[in-house]
């Protein structure tokens, strides 16, 4: 892999970084592309998905200080955010509340805006997942001997966040293939849906099965004891259960309205 993509200076451009940027920037312009359609104003999108990004940066942070207590000595460990450590579903509920705070503020549809944002954060996510895949965190278990995950494993080098020389299971490439297909199906269904939080409740319901199984193949977040499974297992199942009690909920009033209209 590789987690340096070159020097100017003492300053280091990362791949992770430049990947991670160029995420964030192919989901605002789905962003706005989607919203014109709707008739929102742009500079609201435009401010919503800033601070957006903000608060999903301090809830990842603060999610995996909880998760991973013992990396942390000093106060400023807790802030050097530019060295690593965020969490994804940290900065998914962060970006999420603060996303809806302004929403309130400017009046715009929060189903439709959730429907919106489903879908160019999918895509930014799985292109983010690029940057871990260069970066080697977020990385797999090691790969058992003489098994199929043999011919898919990666082996990342000195340097990277993961342990190198070992064949590990490629995580971070099967989470933005998954993220990838979850966007082309959402930005597709998104013409045809039926109702506002459609999108919204499907990406929920997707996103959470493909990350609940593939916690089984990451060795990064801890398995909490007398349960077996991580943190993030736990939100993925309540993301599909959240999903599907939205989905039910909102197809039940359509079906609702049409007779009664």
């Amino acid at each position: 892999m590789c987690p340096e993509l070159f020097r100017i200076g003492d300053v280091v451009i990362s791949a992770y970084g430049v990947l991670v940027a160029i995420g964030m920037i192919v989901a605002f312009y789905i962003a706005v592309y989607l919203s014109k359609k709707e008739g929102i104003n742009e500079r609201h999108v435009e401010n919503i998905f800033l601070f957006s990004v903000i608060g999903g940066l301090i809830g990842a942070r603060i999610a995996y200080i909880i998760e991973h207590p013992n990396q942390f000595k000093s106060f400023i460990d807790y802030i050097a955010i530019w060295k690593g450590g965020i969490d994804w579903f940290g900065g998914f509920i962060g970006g999420l509340l603060v996303g809806i705070f302004f929403l309130y503020r400017y009046r715009i549809g929060i189903w439709k805006a959730l429907d919106i944002a489903s879908v160019s954060i999918v895509i930014g996510h799985g292109i983010g997942r690029l940057g871990c895949t260069a970066a080697g965190c977020c990385y797999g278990k090691p790969v058992p001997e003489h098994s199929f995950w043999e011919y898919f494993a990666i082996e990342f080098p000195e340097g990277s966040a993961a342990p190198p020389g070992m064949k590990l299971y490629p995580t971070q490439p099967l989470e933005a293939i998954g993220n990838f297909l979850i966007f082309l199906f959402l930005f597709l269904l998104y013409r045809k849906k039926q109702f506002d939080g459609q999108i919204f409740s499907l990406y929920l319901i997707l996103y959470g099965a493909e990350r609940f199984f593939l916690e089984f193949l990451r060795n990064v977040t801890p398995p909490i004891e007398g349960i077996g499974l991580t943190w993030n297992q736990i939100v993925s199942v309540l993301m599909v259960m959240a999903g599907i009690i939205i989905l039910v909920f909102k197809y039940r009033n359509l079906k609702l309205e049409q007779v009664n209209g």
